[in-house]
């Protein structure tokens, strides 16, 4: 299946040309460690600074 994982923290090590995401995955928390109600509940903890 393809998906377009779009992004735009251009610091973070997995982030391409065009907004795109070049990580393998991705994983998605909720800030709470409940259900989010809305996307500012979420954080990405594949996030990994550029060297």
């Amino acid at each position: 299946m393809a998906q377009e994982i779009l992004c735009e923290v251009k610091n973070c090590k997995f982030w391409s040309s065009g907004n795109k995401c070049s990580a393998k995955s991705i994983y998605v928390v909720s800030q709470n460690g409940n259900m989010a109600e809305s996307s500012a509940e979420t954080d990405c903890k594949t996030f990994a600074p550029r060297d």
